[in-house]
């Protein structure tokens, strides 16, 4: 790789983000070329400032984690998705994987594991967290073998609808946000109540927080 290695980092936490910044930048051949706190801000970043490596959250309004990865992974292959969760569950990290990122570190990993896990994945490789890199983890989503779990029975605009809704977005708001029709919305959210087979949208706001699709303040 010629010329210094370009990092993103995607965190709805100012002070997060900033303290980061404040590790990477005294890494050696390493540059923070722009911050994001939202996946759907983390894509326009990634086109305008073409990033070697993003650092991701799961957990952010408007757009999660996960599925900003997905889009990464496909419109933006060449850079390396690194998610930073301070979720450990064997789940979270096995969807992050299948959605394309190339490791998972841990928010409490020291500055020399961000440095190394940085390097890994911008060389191509992947990296885990100690505490989260168990065998079968890695080799079932390498195998194709791990269980589909509820959440990833959804299409990307599914999710996209069920976290907008965790959110407290109205039918009307939902409809705005995806230049649709209110109807067309409710009938959305219908398909997405009988897919998880949730009656009621407390019940999808429930679900959206365990699998890190919102958090209990969105």
């Amino acid at each position: 790789m010629s010329g210094p290695l370009r990092v993103l980092l995607v965190d709805d936490h100012t002070l997060v983000r900033s303290g980061m910044r404040a590790l990477l930048e005294t890494l050696p051949d390493v540059t923070v070329v722009g911050e994001a706190a939202s996946g759907r801000d983390a894509l326009c970043a990634i086109a305008e400032q073409a990033p070697d490596v993003a650092l991701m959250d799961i957990t952010m309004p408007d757009m999660n984690g996960l599925s900003a990865t997905e889009r990464v992974s496909r419109e933006h292959p060449r850079v390396a998705v690194l998610i930073v969760s301070m979720h450990a569950d064997q789940e979270f990290v096995a969807r992050a994987l299948r959605a394309g990122a190339r490791g998972y570190l841990l928010k409490d990993s020291s500055r020399a594991e961000l440095e190394t896990a940085v390097r890994t994945v911008a060389r191509g490789g992947t990296y885990l967290s100690p505490a989260v890199a168990k065998p079968e983890v890695d080799g079932s989503v390498t195998r194709g073998e791990a269980p589909v779990e509820p959440v990833e029975r959804l299409s990307p605009r599914q999710r996209e609808i069920l976290q907008l809704i965790a959110e407290g977005r109205t039918t009307k708001e939902v409809a705005a946000r995806l230049g649709v029709s209110v109807k067309t919305a409710e009938t959305h959210r219908s398909a997405l109540m009988k897919r998880l087979d949730v009656h009621d949208v407390a019940g999808l706001v429930r679900f959206a927080i365990r699998v890190g699709i919102a958090s209990a303040g969105s």
